[in-house]
């Protein structure tokens, strides 16, 4: 068994390295890496340097050579050998690119070298302290004989087949990047607000140059953006983007030379959906934030992930619901929360936002660090106030700036701003799970009294836990629907507490957890859901009770066979109709909860969720709603721009004909016929296929984009995605026969076998979690962080009834006797069967 890091073994590196040079003569199968560092003591002991998979050619201290044997992790140069003052350690280490497809370091995407190193890759690069707290200025030269040779910084100089960089900005070695390939710069320009000027390029192979605009634009805005929000300038005199093919996950934030998945990057109105456009936005954005966030400021340890990952995802937050609508990407990323991080706090992957021990930190670059993170910045910023948290965050980037720092420095520091003790409010922070708030409420004499009961489920490695400080923010309407009681934050501190509104001259309709104010699960049988969600001023509740509607109806249908609630369809028929609501959040409403976030809602009230029982429940919901709304008009189609109110009319528009295909499948087959961009298109095929038709719509379909490797991937997963319970795994295993599957492509495996664990009622049967488990054992010794992470459709399995938990088990056990299993997914399986 591996042995854990602990938080609590945390101690400050041997040494300080003040400089780092490096030299690349790069070949497919023998690059050679020569790396030159300025040390000088600082804790003291021996020199510990990390390496995996590394020939060590030569070590050289203070230029006289050094002998010492290398083990399967590192070496290691006794204190006894080392000077107590200033020297220069050298290392020769060869390594093969083209053999490395675990994507980690540096390997080679089709004919591009490039490199991947957050969290630990750098050790497969060269001897050298892989920790975020070790922080040097990096200068590279890089001999090849590719026309486009990148990395970290500005550059300094270039010749034929030699390039030279100089990074100004001390950096750990989880950011250092490389890129080497023939590529071509898609180019502008950015002015910042002190008058310098940036050259922006993104690099692509020829071909994809016409699909980088989007990128372009979302970066400037991205630049434009934090500076006026958060007063941060962009530092270097490039920004560069690469585009690669293979990439195990969205993008990477390395200083000044970020790597971009291609598709987090390319995107054009004839191949990305409107989906894929908003998501370009935000990871752009995203990945340029961490500049301030994450590289300017890093994490002293990677215990303190969240530090950068959280705060960052806050901010692309704050940025997309600037640029699109604030109340539409709050819906949005609730979804996104409860679909994937409730999931994982409510099961056994369940970890605090600071884990205090991991096994492979690959596996933690989670829901709970990204997504839940970002949730306890936005409580911290309810709580304080927006002048209180734009103070606080300027004392922060001043006091860290080059600083490798800690949850609790950045705590501190709105204790300073603001004086407030946020002792319990750290809570959020060190406690797993997901709190439940249960609300009780009494009307008397004019006064209405609410009162709020939390409490924090255990869950693994934490039986006990405190009460923690929730915002929870309500307002109150009149029984006519007008607002007596303006949004208000209430902090709910204890066990147990009542507040009370006086002076009231009728009992109100209380509008509670107004713009999901904390990341809870609220218990509160709501009495008037029909009554919000025709009048609630707050979207997010009004969207909400569309929502607890819609889980009254059908869990009433899969409980007791009940027919669909008249209040939920007469609701949406109304709202949907209202031209003074932005058409994107009216295209929200009429989404239902999916199949996997039904069986969550079933097992928490108490019930066993049966996945086909599910699955017909809310197909027949849905025939009813396509019914109710059969002859609202569709709006006519308009030139498509990528804004989000051209989107927003579109996904109205969609989301109208999908359902009207139910009855008419001939309305989504014209729909494909007449499409001219990928979101109608796209729409209309999973219209048609979701209409029992589409076979030949889907011909078409690939054989438009059979060469578009981010487009064949719509074409794998959609098949997948929508096909019958029944047929899924044998579909599945058809398509991994496929000419066109590239398994060792993270987008392909993903697309097909992500498309399998996505398909809820498909999934949930023998077949589908054995083709699941076939496949994790296939790609493990390929590419273990991709495996480890698909692993994750796992994690809910104790949800189900007895013989589907067998079966899991069974899988699981399967897949953990399976010989020299990576350390990733052994630690994932290993905690899903505790």
């Amino acid at each position: 068994m591996n042995k854990p890091i602990l938080l609590a073994d945390y101690r400050p590196y041997s040494h300080i390295i003040d400089t780092v040079h490096m030299n690349f003569d790069l070949h497919p199968t023998a690059t050679r890496v020569t790396t030159k560092m300025a040390l000088r003591p600082n804790a003291g002991g021996d020199l510990r340097l990390d390496g995996e998979g590394l020939d060590l050619i030569s070590l050289h201290l203070n230029g006289a050579p050094l002998t010492v044997t290398a083990d399967a992790t590192g070496l290691t140069i006794p204190t006894a050998h080392l000077p107590d003052e200033p020297f220069t350690l050298q290392t020769v280490v060869q390594i093969n690119p083209q053999a490395n497809t675990a994507l980690e370091g540096l390997y080679m995407s089709r004919g591009m070298y490039c490199t991947q190193c957050e969290a630990q890759g750098f050790r497969k690069i060269t001897y050298y302290p892989d920790r975020p707290d070790v922080m040097a200025r990096f200068f590279v030269r890089i001999n090849g004989d590719l026309p486009v040779l990148l990395s970290n910084g500005n550059p300094q100089g270039a010749g034929m087949g030699w390039a030279d960089w100089d990074d100004p900005w001390p950096k750990p070695a989880y950011l250092f990047a490389l890129v080497a390939g023939d590529l071509h710069a898609v180019s502008d320009r950015f002015k910042t607000k002190s008058g310098r000027d940036v050259t922006l390029n993104i690099y692509v192979r020829d071909g994809d140059q016409d699909r980088c605009a989007w990128g372009m634009e979302s970066l400037i805005n991205s630049m434009a953006w934090d500076e006026q929000v958060y007063g941060r300038e962009y530092d270097l005199d490039v920004f560069n983007i690469v585009a690669v093919d293979d990439f195990n996950m969205g993008a990477m934030e390395n200083k000044g030379l970020n790597i971009f998945n291609s598709k987090a990057v390319l995107a054009n109105a004839a191949t990305a959906t409107d989906a894929d456009f908003a998501r370009v936005e935000s990871i752009i954005a995203h990945e340029y934030f961490h500049n301030w966030t994450g590289n300017r400021i890093t994490c002293r340890d990677w215990f303190q992930l969240c530090l950068k990952e959280g705060l960052t995802v806050f901010r692309d937050q704050q940025f997309s619901g600037d640029l699109r609508s604030i109340p539409v990407k709050r819906i949005e990323d609730v979804l996104a929360l409860r679909a994937r991080q409730f999931r994982e706090d409510g099961g056994p992957l369940a970890h605090a936002v600071r884990p205090d021990s991991y096994v492979e930190i690959n596996n933690f670059y989670t829901a709970t660090i990204y997504e839940k993170g970002a949730e306890v910045i936005g409580m911290l910023k309810r709580l304080v106030g927006d002048d209180a948290y734009a103070k606080a965050l300027d004392l922060y980037f001043s006091r860290h700036d080059g600083q490798a720092a800690t949850i609790e420095d950045w705590l501190q520091v709105f204790t300073d701003t603001t004086g407030r003790d946020l002792t319990q409010f750290s809570r959020w922070y060190f406690q797993a799970g997901t709190p439940r708030v249960c609300v009780s409420e009494a009307w008397a004499n004019g006064t209405y009294s609410l009162t709020l009961t939390q409490t924090n489920p255990p869950t693994p490695n934490q039986p006990h836990k405190e009460a923690k400080l929730i915002p929870v923010a309500i307002g109150l309407l009149g029984q006519n629907g007008d607002e007596v009681l303006p949004t208000t934050v209430l902090e709910l501190s204890e066990a147990t507490q009542t507040f009370h509104f006086k002076g009231l001259s009728s009992r109100p309709i209380a509008s509670v957890l107004r713009g999901f104010s904390a990341p809870v699960i609220l218990e509160w049988p709501m009495a008037n859901p029909a009554f919000l969600l025709a009048h609630d001023t707050d979207p997010f509740n009004r969207w909400e009770s569309a929502r607890a509607l819609a889980y009254a109806s059908l869990t009433a249908t899969i409980i007791a066979g009940a027919p669909p609630l008249a209040a939920l369809l007469d609701g949406l028929a109304a709202l949907v109709q209202d031209d003074n609501l932005d058409p994107a959040f009216r295209a929200l409403c009429l989404h239902l909860p999916s199949e996997d976030d039904l069986a969550g809602h079933l097992s928490s009230q108490g019930h066993i969720p049966d996945p086909n029982t599910i699955y017909a429940s809310r197909r027949a919901l849905v025939l009813a709603l396509a019914e109710k709304l059969r002859h609202v008009p569709l709006s006519a189609k308009t030139a498509f721009s990528p804004d989000a109110e051209s989107a927003g009319t579109r996904a109205l528009r969609l989301a109208l004909m999908s359902l009207q295909s139910r009855l008419n499948p001939s309305l989504a087959a014209n729909e494909f016929a007449t499409a001219d961009n990928m979101t109608d298109s796209l729409a209309s095929l999973s219209a048609c296929l979701n209409a029992g038709a589409g076979q030949s719509e889907l011909a078409a379909f690939y054989d438009r984009w059979k060469g578009d490797r981010l487009v064949l991937d719509k074409w794998f997963g959609i098949q997948i995605s929508l096909s019958p319970p029944d047929k899924t795994a044998s579909v599945t295993a058809q398509l991994t026969q496929h000419p066109d599957f590239d398994w060792k492509n993270p987008n392909r495996f993903r697309a097909v076998i992500g498309a399998l664990t996505g398909n809820h009622a498909g999934f949930h049967q023998a077949a589908g979690y054995r083709l699941l488990a076939d496949w994790l054992i296939t790609l493990d010794p390929i590419n273990p962080q991709t495996a480890a992470r698909m692993s994750t459709a796992f994690e809910s399995w104790p949800r189900y009834d007895t013989a589907r938990q067998t079966m899991v088990k069974t899988e699981l056990a399967r897949i953990q006797s399976t010989p020299n299993l990576s350390r990733n997914l052994s630690e994932m399986v290993s905690r899903m069967l505790q």
